[in-house]
């Protein structure tokens, strides 16, 4: 069964290798096909009918230079001349830029300073808070605690007293359930 299914998958690539190259290939060659039946058709109407040369008289190509003249002069240290902000940026100093960068550093720092403070103030807060929950959890679990502890001594306390009953009453011929 696999060596079908190997047969089968090489005979489709084969195939596809072939529509492949005949789709990439083809339209080149017919055109070129085309061409060589033309010329050779063109050949013979030229033989039996020949025209004089064509005479042209056009203008040379021109330049890119001449159709826009002001392209040539132009150059980097023009470039935003006209911008007032830009010219006093490119006027600084580089000591001048390097403290600016400095003052904007150490603002991005105190601002990020404040927001880990407020963060910290606030998790100190809800911790707080979760603390006093938990105490009054605690609280109530004591009390609750106290209390099962002074039943549980009750009941002990209440066995006792009804088994002395249980024996006083047998005792005076209660027969029990």
């Amino acid at each position: 069964m696999s060596r079908r299914s190997g047969a089968c998958l090489r005979c489709c690539l084969v195939i596809f290798a072939v529509v492949s190259a005949l789709c990439v290939c083809g339209p080149a060659l017919y055109f070129k096909f085309q061409k060589g039946l033309k010329f050779k058709g063109a050949a013979t109407a030229a033989a039996s009918s020949s025209c004089p040369p064509c005479v042209c008289n056009c203008a040379p190509p021109q330049s890119l230079f001449q159709i826009v003249p002001g392209l040539a002069n132009l150059s980097v240290s023009d470039c935003g001349k006209d911008d007032p902000d830009l010219k006093e940026e490119m006027e600084k100093q580089f000591v001048d830029l390097l403290s600016e960068e400095l003052k904007l550093q150490e603002t991005v720092g105190e601002e990020h300073s404040k927001h880990m403070n407020v963060t910290l103030w606030e998790a100190k807060r809800l911790a707080s808070q979760y603390q006093r929950e938990a105490e009054k959890c605690n609280a109530a679990t004591e009390t609750c605690e106290a209390a099962r502890e002074r039943s549980e001594v009750l009941l002990a306390k209440e066995r006792k007293i009804t088994s002395l009953w249980e024996q006083r009453a047998r005792k005076l011929g209660w027969e029990g359930e």
